[in-house]
């Protein structure tokens, strides 16, 4: 897609999984890279394949649950790129299991880390966006938020319930100035949960039956792809939107 090449993508999570699966996806459009994540060693390793993707890439550590450093860290981003044309907020640490087996510190973490986290983001690379006359934010939310049955995963959706009306109100605020605000709702084969299928096949096995399409979906292929398609031109009137990449599994109504 010749209209992203040489744009600037900030990705959060990029050392490994998804974000890393969406990083590959727009270099492979021509698009630069910074990735973002707490460990220098997978960020260089997802830097030197993007960057044998001929485009330029370049590793920023940091711990999105630090809020306050992440405008500082967008700075740093600017003057190194001159600037950001892309977001993807995707990384996460929070916490999974029954309400009562968590902490108030645990829940919060969540929240920390998913709305809290990519608004600042979002705010720090709004007038970077206005100035190089738009941009397109991807914010990694989860079909967990509209399961039948959420036990043990309550704490886990309200954080990307929240970040999901985010994405709406900053959608509908910031679509004047050129700036689109997407979400997706993705199930891939990242390192948790193929760790997770291998110590418990039977159930990875029963979670697959569920999904129409019969398989999770690959994190630069499935994921990464649509999210290509997601910021280019092709899909320029499509803003506040919540697409559930998950093989037909999740309903949003």
């Amino acid at each position: 897609m010749a209209a992203l090449r040489d744009q600037v993508a900030l990705v959060t999570g990029a050392g490994q999984g998804v974000g890393r699966g969406i990083a590959l996806a727009l270099a492979g459009e021509g698009v630069h890279v910074a990735a973002l994540g707490r460990t220098r060693s997978t960020l260089e390793g997802t830097c030197a394949e993007l960057r044998a993707r001929g485009v330029r890439a370049e590793p920023f550590v940091l711990d999105v649950a630090d809020t306050a450093a992440i405008p500082g860290v967008v700075a740093e981003v600017v003057a190194a790129f001159g600037g950001v044309d892309l977001l993807v907020n995707n990384a996460y640490r929070g916490a999974y299991g029954p309400l009562l087996s968590m902490t108030q510190e645990d829940f919060q973490r969540g929240f920390t880390t998913a709305p809290f986290a990519a608004f600042a983001f979002m705010t720090a690379c709004h007038p970077s966006m206005v100035e190089r006359g738009g941009g397109s934010i991807v914010n990694v939310v989860t079909s967990a938020m509209v399961r039948w049955d959420l036990s043990t995963w309550g704490a886990y959706a309200a954080a990307k319930q929240a970040l999901r009306s985010l994405t709406r109100t900053a959608a509908v605020e910031w679509a004047p100035q050129g700036i689109r605000v997407n979400a997706i709702a993705p199930h891939a084969t990242s390192p948790g949960v193929r760790a997770w299928a291998e110590a418990n096949p039977e159930d990875a096995a029963a979670f697959e039956a569920t999904i129409p399409m019969r398989r999770i979906g690959d994190c630069e292929q499935d994921i990464g792809r649509a999210v290509v398609a997601l910021v280019g031109p092709d899909l320029g009137y499509l803003t506040g939107a919540t697409v559930p990449l998950d093989g037909g599994q999740a309903h949003f109504g």
